[in-house]
């Protein structure tokens, strides 16, 4: 399960989602990648789950990129437990996607396994996302 090594402070405010990403958001290492097109968080257990989606499909050819990392502690208070006396402990840690953001990249294999290996990944999370390929002269 991803999570940092260690963070500076372990509970965060929860924070806002809005706009759309303006870093994360061009393939920068494979030919093929998966764009999410809704806010979100991920959790650490769903980037994995779509990561090993992706790599049993591709019987472990190609290359696989996560380009999301669960930053982000997500803090529950114990069942049964009266209000106040602080903030709950960290349960989970998630990564703050915005539409627009790359999530997987992958080179190595062609487009129609990259596609259906993608599309598998993309069940596995809370969001909708969309294919798209890598272009030889553009940003993108």
């Amino acid at each position: 399960m991803l999570m940092p090594k260690r963070v500076k402070r372990r509970r965060v405010f929860r924070g806002r989602m809005k706009g759309s990403a303006n870093k994360g958001n061009i393939i920068a290492y494979g030919e093929f990648g998966l764009v999410a097109e809704e806010p979100a968080w991920i959790t650490s257990n769903q980037i994995e789950a779509a990561r090993i989606a992706m790599t049993r499909y591709t019987k472990r050819g190609g290359k696989v990129w996560v380009d999301i990392f669960p930053h982000k502690p997500i803090t529950k208070k114990p069942a049964e437990t009266r209000m106040g006396s602080g903030k709950g402990s960290p349960e989970y840690w998630v990564a703050v996607v915005k539409p627009g953001r790359v999530l997987f990249e992958m080179a190595g294999v062609d487009e129609v396994v990259a596609r259906e290996a993608l599309r598998l990944a993309s069940h596995k999370l809370p969001i909708k996302c969309k294919f798209v390929k890598k272009e030889e002269g553009g940003d993108n």
